[in-house]
């Protein structure tokens, strides 16, 4: 993380998880919560990371690599893709835009250095530089006034959802609904915050993760490294993967797959009492041979308890338990019913 948006954001009362990048909260983690489902926040992204491919051959590398049809990413347009192993499991997952032929890919920053790492080594003999962007700040802006916040800080935001907007060097990427990424060059983050700041509150990556869960927004990290084929995450169903386009890693076995319609887990969102993380196991009393699901996203939520994003085996969706067959109940609905 950089030291001095970190040295900022603690002179902004921000608390941090110990010497980590995790940021809890501004001195109210339960009204930052409900801030989220009822006003405008202003989140600091810093469990996001991005890296940038840049070259004459960047797109052809990424579209050989990705589960989704980066040929086709437009200027101005972002996308859903993942990047799987041999054995079609997804090892990261990004949100992806086209910046004047520069693609940005946006991912848990738990798994950046290992993906940067390992994306180099199929480079090649191929045109393209691999770049972590440590230093562009990552912003998350959510709620009902996120437009007019931008535009008081005189970013122009973009109509469509998967789409990006450049301002003085700012990027506004439109995630969903009423959900904004500003990428922001350090140099500049601090003054574009207290504008920023102005007509949203500064709220922890708690309430951003609750977001998540409410959009149905599926991210790989560290914790669920090599855990799941797209489709157990519902990935195809928000356009993360295109089944019309050439090879790339894990091609084989996520479109059999696919059009075998075999998928026995899916995506949930789950809620209970206890406190969940991601990579936690569930398990049904129904199932005795193994484990009936895994949680990928989790948060505390504005009511009470916890909220999360679990692959679930949908047979056993309706009689789950965290961490064993006897230990606390949670619920589970499935984010796309059948």
């Amino acid at each position: 993380m950089n030291p001095h948006w970190r040295s900022f954001l603690e002179s902004a009362e921000a608390t941090f998880a110990g010497d980590s990048s995790d940021l809890l909260d501004f001195g109210d983690a339960q009204a930052e919560l409900l801030a989220a489902g009822r006003q405008t926040v202003l989140v600091p992204l810093t469990h996001l990371a991005l890296i940038s491919a840049a070259g004459e051959d960047a797109k052809t590398f990424l579209h050989s690599q990705f589960t989704n049809d980066v040929n086709h990413l437009a200027r101005g347009q972002a996308q859903h893709a993942g990047w799987c192993t041999a054995k079609g499991r997804m090892q990261a997952s990004f949100v992806a835009w086209n910046e004047d032929d520069t693609y940005h890919l946006m991912l848990a920053a738990d798994l950046l250095e290992a993906t940067q790492k390992r994306l180099q080594m199929f480079v090649l003999r191929a045109k393209v530089k691999l770049t972590a962007e440590g230093d562009q700040i990552l912003l998350g802006l959510a709620g009902p006034q996120a437009l007019e916040a931008l535009a008081d800080a005189g970013l122009g935001a973009p109509e469509a959802p998967m789409s990006t907007m450049v301002s003085n060097d700012i990027t506004v990427l439109h995630l969903d609904d009423q959900r904004y990424v500003v990428v922001a060059p350090a140099s500049a983050a601090p003054a574009l915050w207290q504008k920023l700041s102005v007509k949203a509150r500064p709220a922890g990556v708690p309430a951003w993760r609750w977001l998540d869960i409410q959009a149905a927004f599926p991210l790989v990290t560290l914790a669920t490294k090599e855990e799941f084929v797209p489709q157990m995450a519902d990935f195809e169903k928000i356009g993360g993967v295109s089944f019309h386009k050439g090879c790339y890693p894990g091609q084989e076995i996520v479109a059999r797959t696919q059009y075998l319609g075999k998928v026995k887990r899916h995506l949930y969102r789950l809620s209970g009492d206890v406190a969940v993380q991601p990579g936690d196991e569930l398990f049904s009393p129904d199932n005795l041979e193994q484990a009936s699901g895994k949680i990928m996203t989790a948060a505390p939520s504005p009511t009470g308890g916890y909220v999360a994003l679990a692959v679930v085996q949908s047979n056993f969706a309706d009689n789950l338990r965290l961490g064993s067959r006897d230990g606390a109940v949670v619920t589970a609905a499935a984010v796309n019913p059948a």
